[in-house]
């Protein structure tokens, strides 16, 4: 739609000459409203000081041609015929007398109030076309609205007018801003420019657009970089100056004609070159910009259109008719909206001017006439005349309206809007001619294409690049540099994250727990769980040093058996040498526990053997290493309490007490918060390690008790580190928990050092050193006495008087010693 200012012309109807081409009398008249003048001021001079566009009067002229091809019809409203009263709507503010005339009943405005009561006289015309632009639309609709008279406009296209509340009996034959707008964005997404400059008139038309253009792009990649509502007294240097400083190269030209080429004409002077220039339907197809001196070095320009539909007899029309001066008054002066001289336009100059709205024009005539149709009930070659017709009536045909014209369906929505037409996408070829290089059309379904190969481009045959910062680079997020969205710089996404520019390129994802991603990922890769099956080489190791163990612990109680009563077995603890070992291949059922994927009963019994039975194994070492220091030192000063200890069994107590303590501790904190599986993702950002995760507030108190255990052992051991020779149990425990402390020191530094899945198979490992520890170093010297020394197997080979402890200053009988071991 374009907008238009206009010299004014106010005449009363009666001084208008029945020859006029703007009137015609008929059964039912039609209003028109065509904006065939136009000027920058608005002085009121006569039309022949006026400036006249001939694509206008051409559109006049084809609302002429379309009452008199339906009156000549007999298929549509036969017998009827159409009138038309058309105005030269030349400005928003002068035309009134023209409005008023339309809406007049008998030659006189009346009240709504009045008109209402006296229902039997209607309005001079059942409907109206036009007006063409939006701002006149704007302006006169709302005059025909308050009796429901039917605006149908071929050219208002704001979408303002979708509005039914306020333009209730509005439609029109050519398709919004909307549509306008959705086309122009597919263009520039499909050409991937998304830094663009948006000029736009400053009337209803083109702020229109411009909120339409806003909201469209508003979730898209394009972004406006420079925008400006254009007017006559518009500084356009500076207009090129902010989009070359903005680094602009595609402007969407949202403008009227008039405007339009000004703006071009601007271009080419001020030397504005290498620019993609989008025109709208009100000037894509314009002669005089395309034939304009240097108009190929402003770049390239495209346009959408309206696709050009010939009219059948409409040049026979134009040639019949000619172009005649119209609408003098008794003294020879053209004093009225309604006049003219055009005597110097050739039926070749009409024929040939802009084309764009001339179907809307044509389709509007029709789609009325085709509603007097129904309301007529008119079929078999008559109508019925004792209808009385009011506008309303026609408004309901109207919106019913489903017909063919031209290989065109015409009906409308429920808010007027055309569900039928389509655009062309044109380019402006080097030799100023228009060529067509795609298309968007509607009905029945939403269809766009180009064909790019068409176009020739001004930077050296590539499409030109539109945007305010390079796209990044695969991996990189954006991060929005200013208040534009397309300006921005580029980082890269780190390990762990992913960034999906489909969904939002700005963020940089984090993977899920069961993925990965390497620097500079789009997506996320799955983690490799790993843990140690039972089919390791590794596992099937350990397991067959875990069977050893069990075998050797069984192979040492059968020997102990039939050596029980031998000094050196009794000296090894006697009966407490069965239980240590049996709690030894006990202990060992926790290693099975460490391969496999682990479960909850996997993690509780990777852990609950182990501290369970070796605290029992810890404990009898802590009464071996007490009775065999602490009571050949204080037996002597406190013979009541070693007594007391011979009497009550004080080792077997100690032992039971240690076992009890510690089963209740693993009970309870395996009750309130048992181990479980656990994926450990820290250490290895593309595996997961199957683990146990360890409660410390659960399981920290059995450790504990068993580490002070283990020191108690200790001090006890090392303090008979100066015993007789042949006392070397105590000895022997020392070095059996100093290599028990060795191995865990080792597992802990590899435990910091290492996370991988084999940290399983160290701790396993590190079990089963710490049992081998007892059974080789403190079990395997007793065999080797009984089976290769016998002679050191006999009380013989022990101390048999107090000269020999005296050496140490061990003051103990011999038959001190021996309760204390039987």
């Amino acid at each position: 739609s374009t907008n238009s200012s206009v010299y004014i012309f106010l005449c009363h109807p009666n001084s208008l000459s029945n020859s006029s081409d703007f009137n015609l009398e008929g059964d039912y008249l039609l209003g028109g409203l065509f904006g065939i003048h136009y000027t920058v001021t608005l002085e009121i001079l006569t039309l022949m000081r006026g400036h006249y566009t001939t694509k206008s009067y051409r559109r006049f002229q084809l609302m002429r041609f379309s009452i008199e091809e339906i009156n000549n019809s007999t298929q549509l409203l036969p017998n009827v015929s159409l009138g038309y009263e058309i105005f030269d709507h030349c400005s928003e503010t002068q035309s009134f007398f023209s409005i008023l005339d339309l809406i007049s009943i008998d030659g006189a405005v009346r009240p709504w109030a009045e008109t209402s009561s006296h229902l039997s006289v209607g309005p001079k015309v059942i409907a109206v076309v036009g007006p063409y632009t939006s701002g006149d639309t704007v302006t006169t609709a709302p005059f025909f609205m308050v009796d429901l008279i039917s605006v149908v406009s071929y050219g208002a296209a704001s979408s303002a007018f979708s509005e039914k509340t306020k333009y209730p009996s509005f439609l029109r034959t050519v398709n919004s801003n909307k549509a306008v707008v959705e086309m122009l964005v597919k263009i520039l997404e499909y050409f991937n420019w998304r830094w663009v400059a948006f000029l736009n008139s400053y009337d209803d038309f083109g702020i229109d657009a411009l909120e339409l253009f806003k909201n469209t792009i508003k979730d898209s990649e394009i972004c406006i970089g420079y925008t400006k509502s254009v007017t006559e007294a518009t500084d356009y240097n500076e207009i090129f100056k902010s989009i070359k400083a903005q680094k602009i190269r595609v402007i969407i030209v949202f403008l009227i004609q008039q405007l339009a080429e000004v703006l071009i004409e601007k271009a080419v002077q001020l030397n504005v070159t290498n620019r993609v220039w989008i025109a709208t339907d009100t000037w894509s197809l314009n002669k005089n910009l395309r034939k304009l001196k240097g108009i190929q070095t402003i770049g390239t320009v495209l346009g959408v259109a309206q696709p050009v539909i010939q009219i059948p007899g409409f040049q026979n029309f134009i040639h019949s008719t000619g172009s005649h001066m119209i609408c003098k008054d008794a003294k020879g002066n053209c004093l009225c909206n309604q006049a003219g001289n055009y005597s110097n336009l050739t039926p070749e100059d009409i024929i040939s001017s802009d084309p764009t709205y001339s179907f809307p024009v044509y389709a509007a005539v029709y789609a009325i006439a085709h509603a007097l149709h129904n309301v007529l009930q008119c079929e078999g070659g008559k109508c019925n005349d004792s209808i009385r017709v009011f506008p309303y009536m026609v408004l309901a045909a109207l919106k019913k309206s489903n017909f063919t014209l031209l290989n065109q369906t015409i009906h409308f929505n429920e808010n007027g809007e055309p569900m039928f037409g389509s655009y062309l996408i044109v380019f402006w070829n080097r030799y100023g001619e228009v060529q067509e290089v795609g298309a968007f059309t509607f009905q029945p379904k939403v269809n766009f294409f180009i064909n790019s190969s068409k176009i020739q481009w001004h930077m050296d045959g590539h499409v030109p690049v539109s945007l305010c910062s390079q796209e990044c680079n695969v991996g990189y997020a954006k991060k929005q540099d200013g208040i534009h969205k397309c300006c921005f710089t580029c980082q890269i996404c780190r390990t762990g994250t992913f960034i999906n520019i489909t969904e939002d390129p700005y963020t940089c994802k984090a993977c899920s727990d069961t993925e990965w991603s390497p620097e500079g990922s789009t997506r996320c890769n799955l983690r490799l769980v790993e843990y140690v099956p039972f089919t390791d080489p590794a596992a099937l190791g350990l397991m067959v040093i875990v069977g050893l163990l069990v075998v050797l612990t069984l192979a040492v109680c059968v020997l102990f058996a039939f050596h029980y009563n031998t000094p050196v077995v009794r000296s090894a603890g006697g009966p407490m040498c069965f239980l240590i070992l049996g709690c030894l291949s006990l202990s060992s059922i926790s290693v099975f526990f460490y391969f496999g994927k682990p479960s909850v009963a996997f993690c509780i019994f990777r852990f609950l053997p182990f501290l369970l039975f070796y605290t029992v194994c810890v404990s009898c070492f802590v009464v071996r290493s007490f009775q065999i220091v602490c009571i050949f030192k204080i037996a002597a000063k406190f013979p009541k309490l070693q007594s007391w200890w011979v009497k009550y069994h004080g080792q077997w107590v100690v032992i039971s007490v240690a076992f009890v303590i510690q089963a209740l501790v693993l009970l309870i904190g395996y009750s309130s918060d048992p181990p479980k599986p656990y994926y450990d993702t820290f250490w290895y950002p593309d595996k997961i390690i199957l683990n146990c995760d360890i409660n410390l507030k659960a399981t920290s108190t059995s450790v504990i008790f068993l580490l002070t255990l283990c020191i108690l052992c200790f001090i006890f051991s090392y303090m008979g580190k100066d015993l007789p020779k042949n006392y070397n149990e105590a000895k022997s425990i020392t070095f059996c928990l100093m290599l028990l402390i060795l191995t865990w020191v080792i597992f802990a530094t590899e435990y910091m050092l290492y996370h991988g899945r084999h940290i399983l198979t160290l701790n396993a490992l590190a079990v089963l050193c710490s049992l081998y520890s007892f059974l080789l170093w403190y079990f395997l010297p007793k065999c080797y006495i009984i089976m290769f020394q016998p002679e050191k197997k006999h009380s013989a080979a022990f101390p048999r008087s107090h000269s020999e402890l005296h050496q140490n200053h061990q003051p103990v009988s011999r038959v001190v010693f021996y309760q204390v071991y039987m």
